[in-house]
């Protein structure tokens, strides 16, 4: 059973006062985890920094963020002001975190498949296109330097955004934003560096050049430590700086030199078996063992995200934000900024601009049969989240300070046009949303949730009593290396509950990536013909690496059946059919991968482990019986 938290019995004995703190610090964590979390806190950070600047206190922000910081290190000596060292040097990191995410892309995501990111790429080329154009229309020559502002979006806010006033359920659409803004944040880092960095310098490109090889071939050779990663990063983002080149071209080149890999089987069965050995001798250097096995599991990629995201999320961005947001409106200076061709040439540009191009790029792509959109995402949904693509924030506020530096007048009403867009996108995506949502009956923005066929007895592969009180349904794939770990899962689950689980097992193999996962379904399924299904999903996922036809034979006459029926029917129709029924169904319920679980008929989103999977069973309503 789980486990209260709130100090009271099963009773309803209530929480007293004193665990209130406790809950609420609980609640405040599990908020500041949202993508909602951190846009607030980039949003209370932007709202500090405006009040600060028109407060009598102003001139101790321009100080302090005037104050010089230097390191040195024998006879060499790297002194910035604090907004500089914000600016060039914490933004590296936060684009390093960008380049991380777009390696992740290119190497597991959606843009492995040309044509499944043809329709993001299309937006993400109409929303740099578009807001350009539209800013060089209407600001005055002056101000033509700026339109790099208007290009970027900031991911965090739009996410963020997105959290709070779009779909209830978004997923679909937010891997769609996801993809869109890899490329536009490509886009924008290198203009960056192209037009908004200062006097070359060939020796420091040399040696970028040299370290960014170095960094290719650590990932090149699986060199699974991060510390040389880390080592070079930095190597390299100190001659980025001495280049002329702004950081963030450090930061992005070295997260996309790093190469994102999934999860070998070796490794994850000698990160099991370290943590089995941590279990019976807890020892530090057998913990220190099973640590380092864990991260060996995993690719650099992957634990440099992790581990980075959230000081990027909760601390680099508000901190930019703080040192960038802050603009003096006193003295007339607002009304001159909302009089201003500059200001409103931002607003429009990121308002608008950003949802003609993105949302038109998008429509026009499907039209004309480039690609199709996300299953689940609707027409509404793209022209909502096109309007939320115009809060350009982050990267729009580095590039008015790089652009305007020496001009203050217009650097100012850059940034009002910025803050100004993200209200005015916010309030136009929700709008948006609400009106498709409202009159078009485009609500999710997701994967269907709810298994589509419910469990048939006679049918489906079922262990436990036909009626039970739970059902854990279970898409799997005999040749995926994690479905064999999940097995383990379910017979402890069906330990943990006894007669009230039923466990079901459904095929959908990934013959993209497992090629005998088809042959090994069809197996499993002649051998339920002869009543001995469970006999073989047992042996098939202990020999996961001999699945051939021959090895299939072997394995039925090991477990008893006749081998000329089982022979035939692995190649009869009726075989292949139920094995796509399951496909179907999986297509139909929104399982995309293996293993999927299904807990009392709703998709189960997040861990699959044991306790994660045992606590869904008794929060998710039981679905209705039809046997």
């Amino acid at each position: 059973m789980r486990q209260r938290t709130d100090g009271g019995t099963a009773g309803g004995t209530r929480a007293g006062a004193a665990a209130l703190p406790g809950r609420l610090a609980g609640r405040a964590r599990r908020f500041l985890a949202t993508e909602a979390g951190s846009a607030a806190l980039l949003v209370a950070a932007t709202v500090i920094a405006v009040a600060w600047a028109n407060s009598p206190w102003s001139e101790l922000q321009e100080s302090l963020w005037a104050t010089e910081a230097s390191v040195s290190i024998g006879g060499e000596r790297l002194a910035m002001d604090l907004e500089h060292w914000v600016n060039d040097g914490l933004m590296a990191m936060f684009f390093f975190v960008v380049g991380l995410e777009v390696r992740r892309e290119f190497s597991l995501g959606e843009l492995r498949d040309p044509r499944r990111a043809m329709i993001p790429i299309v937006a993400a080329l109409g929303g740099i296109l578009v807001p350009a154009l539209v800013y060089l229309a209407i600001t005055p020559a002056e101000a033509a330097r700026g339109w790099g502002v208007v290009i970027g979006t900031d991911t965090a806010f739009m996410l963020g955004a997105l959290a709070l006033v779009g779909p209830r359920f978004s997923t679909q659409l937010r891997n769609f934003l996801l993809v869109f803004t890899v490329i536009d944040d490509i886009v924008a880092v290198s203009v960056i560096g192209l037009v908004y960095s200062d006097g070359l310098r060939p020796v420091p490109i040399l040696t970028m050049a040299v370290l960014c090889g170095a960094i290719a071939l650590l990932s090149h050779l699986r060199v699974w430590r991060a510390t040389p990663y880390v080592i070079l990063g930095v190597a390299l983002w100190l001659a980025t700086h001495a280049s002329g080149l702004h950081g963030s071209i450090a930061g992005m080149l070295g997260g996309l030199l790093i190469e994102a890999r999934p999860p070998e089987r070796e490794a994850v069965e000698n990160a099991a078996r370290s943590f089995r050995a941590f279990r019976q001798s807890p020892l530090a250097h057998v913990g220190r063992w099973a640590r380092l096995e864990v991260d060996r599991a995993l690719s650099v990629n992957e634990r440099l995200h992790v581990m980075l995201q959230p000081w990027v999320s909760y601390l680099v961005v508000p901190l930019f934000a703080l040192a960038n947001a802050g603009v003096d409106l006193r003295g007339g200076v607002l009304g001159e900024a909302l009089t201003s061709p500059v200001t409103w040439g931002v607003t429009v540009a990121l308002v608008a601009g950003k949802l003609v191009g993105v949302g038109g790029g998008s429509l026009l792509g499907c039209r004309f049969r480039l690609g199709t959109l996300p299953q689940g995402v609707g027409n509404g949904h793209v022209l909502g989240g096109a309007a939320l693509s115009g809060i350009g924030f982050t990267v729009a506020l580095l590039i008015a300070h790089l652009a305007f530096d020496d001009h203050p007048v217009l650097h100012d009403e850059v940034v009002v046009g910025v803050l100004l867009a993200a209200v005015l996108a916010t309030a136009v995506g929700w709008l948006l949303f609400w009106g498709f949502a409202r009159f078009a009956g485009q609500v999710d923005a997701d994967l269907p949730r709810v298994l589509n066929r419910p469990v048939e007895v006679g049918f489906d592969h079922i262990r436990g009593p036909v009626d039970a009180k739970y059902t854990l349904v279970e898409f799997a794939d005999f040749e995926c290396p994690f479905c064999a770990r999940t097995t383990g899962v379910a017979d402890e689950l069906r330990e943990r509950f006894g007669d009230d689980l039923r466990y079901v097992f459904r095929h959908l193999p990934l013959t993209d990536v497992h090629p005998h996962a088809e042959l090994a379904a069809r197996a499993a399924v002649a051998a339920d013909l002869q009543g001995r299904f469970w006999d073989m999903h047992d042996i098939l996922f202990q020999h996961q690496d001999q699945l051939e036809y021959e090895d299939l034979a072997g394995y039925a006459a090991e477990i008893g059946l006749d081998v000329e029926r089982f022979l035939r029917d692995l190649s009869s129709e009726r075989v292949a059919a139920r094995v796509q029924a399951d496909v179907a169904d999986a297509a139909a319920s929104g399982a995309r991968g293996t293993p999927t679980f299904f807990v009392n008929g709703v998709r189960h989103v997040g861990p699959f482990d044991a306790e994660s999977l045992a606590r869904a069973l008794l929060e998710t309503p039981a679905e209705p019986r039809r046997v």
